[in-house]
C-alpha cells in the first residue's frame, strides 16, 4: 500500500503541475485576434477597401458595417464592437473602448497603424469609453478575479467541513458571498477607485460571482463528499481563472478556451464587472444568466444533498423492543 501511494505521489503531482502549466502558458502564448468585433463606417468606396486589408488578417477579425459614426459610437458603448474605423476626407480615425479591454484597445491601434502606415495616412484615436484614470491598464480589475474565486472556494469547503446542510448551509454561503461582494466593493471602489459604476450593483456583481463558486464547490460537496468540491475547485482554478480572458479578451484567446472561460464563473464575473462599472450594464444578461445558473445550481444541490442524507434515517425501520421476561 505505502509504494502505490509513494508512486501516486510521484506521478499525479507532476501531471498536474504540467496540466497548470498548459492551462496558465497556452493561452498567453498563442494571445491574438480571432473574430473580434470591429465596427467599420463611412463611404461605401474607402470602407470596401479597409476591409480588404483587413481580411488579409485571416479570421481576426469580425466585421460590423454602421451608418456612421455615431452608430458606431452607440454599437462601442453597447459592448457590440470592441472599436471602429471611421473612414472620412482627413483621413481613418479610430475609435476604441480602453474600458472593454486595454490590450484589445493596444492591439486595434497596431493593426490600423500599419495599415495607415502602407498608404502614408495618419490615424486619429478617440477613446469612446476610457479605462479609469486610477486603473488604465486594467490591472486592478483583472486582479480580483483569483481573490473571489478563492473566497468562493473557501466558503464552499468551511461549509462542508463544518458539516452544514440543508437550510443553514444556503444561509451560510449566501451570507459570505454577500459580505465578500460589500468589503470588495468597499475596497475596488470607495478605496481604490478602480470601479467607477454604481456601487451596489458592483457589489452585486462581486458577491454573485463568489456565491457561483462557493455555491459549486459545497452542492458537489454536498452530492459526492469532499472530492466533489474539490473537483469543481480544481475545475476554476485550473480552467476558470486563465481561460476567463480578464487580462485581454475572450476573443484573443485560443479556442475553445475563450468560449469555456465565458462558461465558468471567474470569465463571467469579470465579464459582468467591466459591463456594471463602466458600460452601464451593457451586455449584461449573458454572464449575468451565468453566474446565476452556477448559484442556483450550487445551492439546489446543497439542499439535494441534505435531503439525500436525511432519507435512509428516515426509511431505517424502528428497532424492535425486546419483550420483557415475566418473572
Amino acid at each position: 500500500m505505502s509504494t502505490r501511494r509513494l508512486i501516486a505521489v510521484v506521478v499525479l503531482v507532476p501531471a498536474l503541475a504540467a496540466l497548470a502549466l498548459w492551462a496558465f502558458t497556452w493561452p498567453a502564448a498563442r494571445t491574438a485576434p480571432r473574430d473580434l468585433p470591429l465596427g467599420v463606417t463611412g463611404p461605401a468606396a474607402a470602407t470596401a477597401q479597409v476591409e480588404k486589408q483587413l481580411s488579409r488578417h485571416e479570421g481576426a477579425f469580425e466585421i460590423h458595417r454602421y451608418a456612421d459614426e455615431a452608430a458606431a459610437r452607440d454599437a462601442i458603448e453597447d459592448r457590440t464592437v470592441y472599436g471602429a474605423i471611421v473612414v472620412t476626407a482627413q483621413g481613418p480615425e479610430l475609435l476604441t473602448a480602453s474600458a472593454a479591454s486595454p490590450v484589445v484597445a493596444q492591439t486595434l491601434q497596431q493593426a490600423v497603424a500599419q495599415q495607415a502606415a502602407a498608404t502614408g495616412s495618419q490615424v486619429r484615436t478617440v477613446d469612446v469609453v476610457p479605462a479609469p484614470e486610477k486603473d488604465p491598464r486594467g490591472a486592478a480589475l483583472t486582479s480580483s478575479v483569483l481573490p473571489l474565486a478563492l473566497a468562493g472556494m473557501a466558503a464552499g469547503m468551511m461549509v462542508t467541513l463544518l458539516g452544514l446542510r440543508g437550510l443553514r448551509a444556503v444561509t451560510a454561503l449566501i451570507g459570505a458571498a454577500a459580505l465578500v461582494g460589500l468589503a470588495a466593493a468597499a475596497v475596488a471602489h470607495s478605496w481604490l477607485g478602480v470601479l467607477t459604476g454604481d456601487w451596489w450593483a458592483e457589489a452585486g456583481v462581486l458577491g454573485l460571482a463568489t456565491l457561483a463558486v462557493s455555491g459549486g464547490v459545497a452542492g458537489l460537496a454536498a452530492l459526492m463528499g469532499p472530492a466533489g468540491g474539490g473537483i469543481v475547485a480544481a475545475v476554476v482554478m485550473l480552467f476558470g481563472n486563465p481561460f476567463s480572458g480578464a487580462s485581454s479578451a475572450p476573443q484573443l484567446l485560443p479556442e475553445p478556451a475563450g468560449a469555456i472561460g465565458q462558461w465558468l464563473p471567474p470569465g463571467a464575473g469579470a465579464t459582468l464587472l467591466r459591463s456594471v462599472s463602466y458600460f452601464d450594464g451593457a451586455a449584461a444578461t449573458g454572464p449575468a444568466l451565468t453566474l446565476t445558473w452556477w448559484a442556483a445550481l450550487g445551492l439546489g444541490a446543497v439542499l439535494l444533498g441534505s435531503v439525500l442524507k436525511a432519507r435512509p434515517k428516515a426509511d431505517e425501520p424502528a428497532p424492535e423492543r425486546e419483550l420483557a421476561t415475566l418473572g
